[in-house]
């Protein structure tokens, strides 16, 4: 199944055809035996993916199902969380938490930059915060978070590190056995979808729980919700072949084959491939006048918020590219009309983006504007095989 546009998005992303293959095979019942033992190979990956000494959860839905089932087993209500923001994403935990009658705190940088850590450890001094959650890679401005600062400055003080890694994971390390300094300062939750540097089309809500969390949860009494509760998940983690709800039956053979190119690449191959990618992408745009909000130290490996030159109508660029068979997204809040999103992470290829910087060069031109399309071409190959060590 060919895909006939390059949807070029911070997700959905590509979707190659081993994936498209695995999900239109037959469909099995759910408590099939080899429905069971192809999901048990996927949890199996996902536990590897995240280096995870407890346990993970994979579930029809959507990354936003798995930001409240992180949120919902691990802070009961009236009990307080801080939220770290780095944009609109960041934001969208405050109103899922307040549903649940937690108490909100938030730290929301300016976009394009990062929240400050003096003001992170200023915060959580005062005590009585749960968790603190902290988006990986946020979506809407490219900014991305550095864990090796915010872990340890938020584990010190004792609460539980939710990362929200819907546009990060299998592109970036996301390590829950990982010591940042210290035994104790580590990873206690990740949450993800299937549909962005995983490769897989939108349908799954993966969620990992490392020891801490689990305890967590363990110690409420219970919790307000029955399809989202871990512990009526937990069993069937464990053994794929007990009934708790109907399994997603195609979308965990897709999900298994999409781990699978993940691990054949290598974690390690894959994030640098990823990391060379997006620094190539924004130093290719750069040739057309188009900024990156995040500067390059702060920017995320799987996309970019671009801010147009002058001159560029956000709606007619756009339309143009996509007449062209390249999908790009619009931005979001204020940023909305003056950028574009483009994501560069799963399975795009250097092919595919040379493409796109083509396309962007040629559209440009259309619309009135010098566009050194080869120049761009020639950037983005140098700045990604540098990347990559070749």
């Amino acid at each position: 199944m060919p895909n006939k546009e390059m949807l070029l998005i911070p997700g959905p992303t590509p979707v190659v055809d081993e994936i498209y293959e695995a999900l239109a095979q037959e469909t099995y019942s759910h408590t099939d035996p080899r429905l069971v033992k192809r999901f048990k190979n996927s949890l199996d990956m996902t536990k590897r993916l995240f280096n995870t000494d407890g346990e993970v959860f994979v579930v029809a839905g959507s990354g936003t199902l798995s930001m409240e089932m992180a949120i919902v087993n691990t802070v009961a209500p009236g009990e307080k969380i801080l939220v770290i923001s780095h944009g609109y994403f960041g934001d969208r935990f405050i109103p899922l938490a307040q549903a649940h009658g937690i108490q909100v705190e938030v730290l929301q940088s300016q976009w394009g930059k990062h929240v400050e850590i003096s003001a992170v450890e200023e915060k959580l001094a005062a005590g009585g915060f749960k968790a603190v959650t902290v988006t990986h890679a946020d979506t809407s401005t490219g900014v991305m978070s550095n864990l090796e600062e915010l872990v340890p400055a938020v584990k010190k003080y004792g609460p539980l590190f939710i990362l929200d890694g819907v546009c990060a994971s299998a592109a970036v390390e996301e390590n829950m056995q990982k010591e940042y300094g210290h035994p104790d300062y580590r990873i206690d939750l990740v949450l993800t979808g299937s549909q962005k540097a995983i490769g897989v089309p939108p349908g799954l809500a993966i969620v990992a729980f490392g020891p801490k969390a689990l305890k967590a949860r363990e110690a409420m009494d219970k919790v307000a919700a029955y399809y989202m509760d871990i512990l009526r998940w937990l069993p069937t983690m464990q053994d794929p072949g007990k009934y708790y709800a109907t399994h997603p039956v195609n979308m965990i053979y897709a999900y298994e084959k999409g781990m699978e190119l993940v691990m054949a690449e290598g974690l390690e191959a894959r994030y640098k491939r990823h990391a060379a990618l997006g620094k190539a992408v924004r130093a290719g745009l750069a040739q057309y006048g188009m900024r990156a909000l995040a500067p390059e130290e702060i920017a995320a490996p799987t996309l970019s918020c671009i801010l147009y030159p002058e001159g560029v109508n956000d709606a007619e660029f756009r339309s143009k590219l996509a007449a062209k068979g390249m999908v790009v997204a619009g931005s979001l809040a204020n940023l909305a009309g003056k950028a574009f999103r483009i994501g560069h992470m799963g399975n795009a290829t250097e092919e595919m983006f040379i493409k796109a910087m083509e396309l962007v060069g040629e559209t440009l031109n259309e619309m009135g504007l010098k566009a050194d399309t080869a120049k761009a071409v020639e950037t983005f190959k140098d700045v990604y095989h540098e990347g990559l060590g070749k």
